[in-house]
């Protein structure tokens, strides 16, 4: 080294010596003059053994020949490039680095070459963690899908479904909202003697409110082949709720109806649910309401005489449905409601079965200005 390089860097030591990052100086062939500390606690190796060297001595001949092609670019000119790289230890560990290098002239003439090293090996292991957790994410994400795709399976068989039984005839329609949801119906036979139809609502949508359907399906099917009262039956549900599920904030509502083989007796109860409707054949809408509120919530929501028994005759349709039927809202954001879905019930009702079915999907659909907000099923009865 010079006198004039040995002065020269005695100006700038100080200065460099100060700095968090590792900092070394080389000559136009590429010498060391110069690190600083944290250079040689980076490296792990005194600057005793790095002064006067080349880079060449601490890289492996592909790394040394990337750091020429890079310093190749600004040398004679003097540039600066910036990139991402590492410094290779004694003992063997490559730390990640953002490597600067700037090429200046010297002020005893001729140039020099300033290297600085950032090390990134915390940011690193960050990143590292972070793909790590990505990856973990992505597994229980797709460990999640399969779930889904199953629960909505098990879900979809909680679908009722359209049958002709004795003089009757079903047509039915379900759509969660989501993959999975809190509604589901029945359509179930009994020793050709009767058959029970329902509808129930579950609060809430998702995972939950579906698990919350399955169990409340479950002990309903139970009932109901134990050929319990529609009233008692929603009495018992209630109970059941309460004493074994017990879950704050969740409450479902029910329509059950049940009819003989000849579809002329009709016996039917409700909790919290929206009006059963009966549609004569000209198209007269009689409302079937609920005598029992919400239930899930509170001791006697059905009162001991919460059924009513209705007689039908030839041609008389019997409709079942939940919320999700008229809770829809236009681009004014007006709901459709009941008096809405009564609307385009009466104008389908002197179509057969299955058309009815469809126009009232098809109008409410339509009146929808946006995506639907909730379960939506239904159930119409014919009797022949």
């Amino acid at each position: 080294m010079t006198v004039e390089q040995q002065q020269w860097l005695k100006h700038t030591e100080a200065i460099l010596e100060m700095l968090n990052e590792g900092v070394a100086i080389s000559d136009e062939s590429g010498r060391v003059l110069f690190v600083n500390e944290c250079m040689e606690r980076l490296l792990g190796v005194p600057r005793s053994v790095l002064i006067g060297k080349t880079v060449e001595a601490f890289y492996p001949r592909e790394d040394y020949e990337v750091m020429l092609a890079r310093m190749a670019l600004i040398k004679g000119v003097g540039g600066y490039d910036r990139y991402e790289f590492f410094v290779p230890r004694a003992d063997g560990e490559r730390v990640p680095v953002i490597l600067s290098a700037r090429e200046l002239e010297a002020p005893y003439g001729g140039r020099f070459s300033v290297i600085t090293c950032t090390d990134i090996s915390e940011q690193k292991k960050a990143e590292q963690s972070l793909r790590d957790a990505n990856a973990q994410l992505e597994r229980w994400a797709e460990e999640i899908d399969r779930d889904l795709v199953l629960a909505a399976r098990v879900q979809q068989s909680l679908a009722p479904q359209p049958l002709y039984w004795g003089r009757l005839v079903i047509e039915t329609y379900y759509k969660p909202v989501q993959t999975i949801g809190g509604d589901f119906g029945l359509v179930v036979p009994h020793s050709g003697s009767q058959l029970d139809l329902l509808v129930c609502d579950v609060s809430g949508h998702g995972i939950s409110s579906a698990l919350l359907a399955n169990r409340i399906y479950t002990e309903t099917l139970s009932l109901l082949r134990d050929g319990m009262e529609p009233g008692e039956m929603l009495r018992t549900l209630n109970r059941f709720m309460i004493e074994q599920i017990g879950i704050s904030g969740f409450m479902f509502t029910m329509a059950a109806a049940r009819l003989d083989q000849s579809g002329r007796q009709l016996i039917y109860a409700g909790a919290g649910h929206p009006p059963a409707l009966l549609i004569s054949p000209s198209g007269e809408l009689r409302q079937l309401e609920s005598c029992g509120t919400v239930l899930g919530v509170l001791e006697g929501a059905v009162p001991r005489n919460g059924s009513g028994e209705f007689k039908l005759s030839a041609g008389d349709r019997l409709m079942l449905y939940s919320d999700g039927l008229f809770e829809v809202w236009n681009r004014e954001d007006e709901m459709l409601g009941l008096q809405g879905l009564e609307r385009i019930v009466r104008g389908a009702a002197a179509s057969p079965l299955h058309a009815m079915r469809q126009a009232i999907i098809e109008g409410v659909n339509s009146y929808s200005a946006g995506p639907v907000r909730d379960d939506a099923t239904l159930i119409l009865i014919e009797v022949r």
